[in-house]
């Protein structure tokens, strides 16, 4: 178990590590070929190029203004000095809001640990439970009599912990619905004041239901010219152009392969490169590179040119669902929140994502899978979930010098010694941990991928919740049970089982120790490598090297990367909970969770105005889940604070903790109702406004020309060949209210016929039905 002296160990090797990584990122970024690693973001606005130096080559290289080194902290007041306002502008809502969810761990935490360090530290530190406890052979440190560790069983000093409980509670439910209501007025108004995008007219439709006498597309038109006559503008059918993104995606290697072959031999003309074609190119029959890559790019081009034409001939390509576009901003808000067909289960509608956040695969999907796509997912992550209790209890017998020495015992003379010791027990856990831990998100993003989402956000979303769990189940409650049964299997094997729920009660607490030690490797070691960015830096020099020829190669190599919502929001969430179920019971964790806040706010604010590029814009759409995953974290404390006081005799105590979790969760609903609609729904009011505002300013606009080619799947955009224009399906005639389907044209055939055979040359009155205008085609 982690002592003082342990947690000193660890906090200076975690310090330690964070400076060396912030001196090198100062010393780095200032010098002129790592311009485009740690300033991307302002090349790719076009603000900023390459330094151009006078001189000698070590100056294109080299920083030699030796002033600049003494100012290389500089970018620290430089990350805080942009404004809120002209961050939106500059970075989008999403990273705006994303930087406010650290500023309401300050806004939250601050005050708690003034608090708890003022009121419960004392009424903590001046008790002797502990001592009574060692009677009993229950294993403590030095640092749990800063906790409720050390409190008597049935002291009256827990009406203190309660009362702050109830603090707690109410000061932070006071700044989330600040925050609630300031973010949902802050999107609400980004919405407003947002530029004319595509998907603000446009709404994707699944689950269309076949007709034998029209075609998919045919059928998206009609119906729509029917039930939504004033304002339907134009459509684009979804294809199944997952082979074709393959083959695309193949040129696109050969093509990088070529050019560097051909880079290589511009630089050494004596020799052409020669390549293996064996596996991995490690043996096999050896060619000329560059006539083997030439005619692998001959030979997927033609492929690709004939799966183009058969997905515009096969109409199984064509999947049952289409992107509808609107005149207005009101008939789409209209359309995608309002039931089409008296079926629930056809004519699916809702809001398009923007064109650039879409994830095409998924679009191939047959919609009636998805359901047993995501029942399969949720067993596979109940296994996963369960599976890793075996290496958090792995990671909580290295916190113990006792279960090493039990499970090793030649590792004895070496964890005796006094810094290996601090070493073992203060570090390793925490390190241990992260390192099982870092290739967890990707393989959550996999899984939402295989659900079937089909926008980068929502994918996103459904990781990050994924990831929230596991971080519930596993680092927290994994490491408090499996941490209190190893710590305490001597206690627990001597003494009666109606003893055991005190003695588990005791050990809660003092895994604070193991999350200190957590925090220190993930929430500062960890976020200064963020700001290092040492993959990038090194992919980046080796792009340069191999493959660039040009500024536009150069500017390709640039990895500006983005806020990985669904790999940090979860641990942003972690410290969340560790601080609202510690608060009341070790509020010594607090200085280190505060520490985190306000460095990584730092970091991040810095990463966003420099560095980070985000692939969409979401308008803070991930909100209503912050704010739910704190409030469940708030409402675990207090059950835990139940349990706990239970076991510490103070029985009276559960009611008041009963009632606080009530009143907690009637919070939550309160805010849900009040502010959650505008993260789900596009009010009418606001669409209308700025419909209205739209045509007063730009009367003459040509809206179809915009929105007709804004859903075209990417790997069609990238083709310019006439065969594009085979793959639009829209209506030629703004105006027109009839679509000429293969039935109509039966039944006109029908009609004519006996018409002429009656001898009348009256047009038939069919339409009137079908477009619901009473006029007949003309």
């Amino acid at each position: 178990m982690a002592t003082l002296a342990d947690i000193g160990v660890a906090a200076a090797i975690n310090i330690l590590s964070a400076l060396i990584f912030l001196l090198l990122f100062a010393i780095l970024r200032i010098q002129p070929f790592n311009d485009r690693v740690y300033f991307p973001k302002w090349y790719l606005k076009g603000v900023r190029s390459s330094p151009v130096n006078s001189g000698a080559f070590v100056s294109k290289i080299m920083n030699l203004d030796f002033r600049s080194y003494v100012r290389f902290l500089n970018w620290m007041p430089a990350a805080l000095q942009m404004p809120e306002p002209e961050l939106i502008d500059h970075a989008g809502l999403d990273s705006a809001v994303y930087l406010r969810i650290y500023l309401i761990g300050l806004k939250i935490f601050v005050p708690i640990a003034l608090l708890s360090w003022s009121i419960l530290v004392p009424v903590n530190w001046t008790s002797d439970g502990l001592q009574l406890a060692k009677l009993r052979n229950v294993t403590s440190s030095n640092i749990d009599k800063l906790s409720i560790s050390n409190v008597e069983r049935g002291s009256d000093r827990f009406w203190a912990h309660l009362v702050m409980a109830y603090a707690f509670t109410f000061w932070t439910c006071y700044v989330l619905m600040k925050e609630y209501e300031k973010i949902a007025a802050m999107r609400l108004s980004f919405l407003q004041s947002e530029k004319r995008r595509a998907d603000q007219f446009t709404v994707l439709v699944r689950n269309v239901p076949p007709d034998s006498d029209e075609s998919i597309s045919e059928n998206v038109q009609h119906f729509f010219l029917v039930n939504h006559p004033d304002h339907y503008l134009t459509h684009q059918v979804v294809y199944n152009a997952n082979e074709l993104a393959k083959l695309v995606e193949d040129k696109k290697k050969m093509q990088n392969w070529l050019d560097y072959y051909q880079l290589k031999y511009s630089r050494n003309k004596e020799q052409r490169p020669r390549v293996k074609l064996g596996f991995l190119g490690l043996w096999g029959k050896k060619v000329d590179a560059m006539d083997h890559y030439t005619a692998e790019i001959e030979k997927l081009s033609e492929q690709i040119m004939e799966e183009r034409k058969r997905i515009k001939k096969d109409d199984k390509s064509v999947m049952p669902a289409a992107f509808v576009s609107f005149k207005t901003r009101w008939g789409a808000a209209v359309c995608a929140q309002t039931q089409q067909t008296k079926n629930p289960t056809e004519w699916l509608t809702e809001w398009a994502p923007e064109a650039r956040e879409m994830y095409w695969p998924n679009l191939a999907m047959p919609y009636v899978s998805l359901t047993v796509r995501r029942f399969v997912m949720h067993i596979a992550f109940f296994f996963l979930t369960f599976f890793f209790i075996i290496p958090i209890a792995f990671v909580q017998s290295l916190a113990s010098i006792e279960g090493i020495q039990k499970s090793a015992p030649f590792l004895s003379p070496i964890v005796e010694k006094k810094f290996m010791k601090s070493l073992i027990q203060g570090f390793l856990p925490g390190i241990v941990l992260k390192l099982f831990l870092i290739f967890l998100p990707t393989i959550l993003m996999i899984m939402s991928k295989f659900e079937g989402f089909i926008s980068i956000s929502s994918l996103e979303r459904r990781a990050a919740f994924r990831y929230y769990i596991f971080n519930l189940v596993n680092v927290f409650l994994g490491s408090i049970i499996t941490g209190s049964a190893f710590e305490q299997l001597d206690s627990f094997l001597k003494q009666s089982a109606n003893d055991i729920p005190r003695t588990v009660g005791v050990a809660i607490p003092i895994k604070a120790t193991f999350f200190i030690t957590y925090i220190m490797v993930d929430g500062w070691a960890g976020v200064a490598g963020e700001i290092f960015r040492l993959k990038p830096l090194v992919i980046f020099h080796l792009k340069n090297f191999f493959f660039v020829k040009t500024e536009k190669d150069r500017e390709e190599a640039m990895d500006p990367g983005q806020i990985d919502f669904y790999a940090t929001e979860p641990r942003i969430q972690l410290y969340f909970l560790l601080g609202l179920v510690y608060a009341p019971v070790t509020p010594v964790l607090l200085p280190f969770i505060i520490f985190f806040f306000g460095f990584a706010y730092l970091v991040f604010r810095h990463q966003i105005i420099n560095v980070y590029d985000q692939k969409y814009e979401s308008a803070a759409a991930f909100w209503p889940d912050v704010h739910g995953r704190i409030i469940s974290a708030l409402i675990i404390s207090q059950i835990l604070l139940l349990g706990l006081m239970s076991t510490k005799g103070k029985v009276q105590s559960t009611p008041f903790l009963l009632v606080l979790a009530i009143v907690t969760f009637g919070f939550h609903r309160f805010c849900k109702g009040r502010y959650e609609s505008a993260f789900v729904i596009n009010p009418l009011q606001e669409a209308m406004i700025k419909d209205t505002l739209e045509r007063a300013k730009e009367p003459n606009l040509n809206l179809k020309g915009f929105l007709q080619n804004a859903y075209i799947h990417p790997v069609f955009k990238d083709e310019e060949d006439e065969d594009e224009e085979g793959l639009m399906e829209d209506s030629d005639d703004e105006d027109c209210v009839v679509v000429p389907t293969t039935r109509q044209r039966s039944r006109r055939t029908t009609v004519a016929s006996s018409d002429a055979s009656r001898g009348s040359s009256q047009s038939p009155p069919f339409n009137q039905l079908d477009t619901g205008k009473g006029k007949p085609e003309p």
